[in-house]
């Protein structure tokens, strides 16, 4: 593993992440690994393959280029706006709550609703 590229890569990722105000957890999801993944991918511990590294660019909005240390890091101009992801309109404790959600069944998910209910009539 060439410890420099995957480094520049890491730095390049992390910068982009926190542009976007997204956590480690936010990026993995969108590009389908395990947070642990791509933490280990922000250390420079390990480097992505190449259909990870394409949706990397894309969920961050940065050209290729970028993470590969072929620019300096700054948002990709090449974006249109109608194509770049979406700010985050959430808090990352919203996000963390849907992504805990996602993973139960409906009968837990209208338990939660009642729960939330409750808590809203206090």
């Amino acid at each position: 593993m060439d410890k420099k590229l995957a480094s520049t890569i890491g730095a390049a990722a992390r910068a982009a992440r926190m542009r976007l105000e997204l956590t480690q957890a936010d990026v993995a999801e969108r590009i389908d690994v395990a947070t642990e993944v791509y933490g280990r991918l922000e250390r420079g511990g390990m480097l992505p393959s190449v259909q990870t590294l394409l949706k990397l660019c894309h969920e961050l909005n940065v050209s290729s280029d970028e993470p590969l240390g072929l620019t300096p890091h700054g948002p990709s101009p090449r974006s249109a706006p109608a194509e770049a992801p979406s700010a985050p309109s959430e808090r990352p404790e919203i996000r963390r709550l849907l992504r805990s959600l996602r993973q139960l069944d409906s009968s837990h998910i209208k338990l939660l609703g009642l729960v939330a209910k409750a808590l809203l009539r206090r």
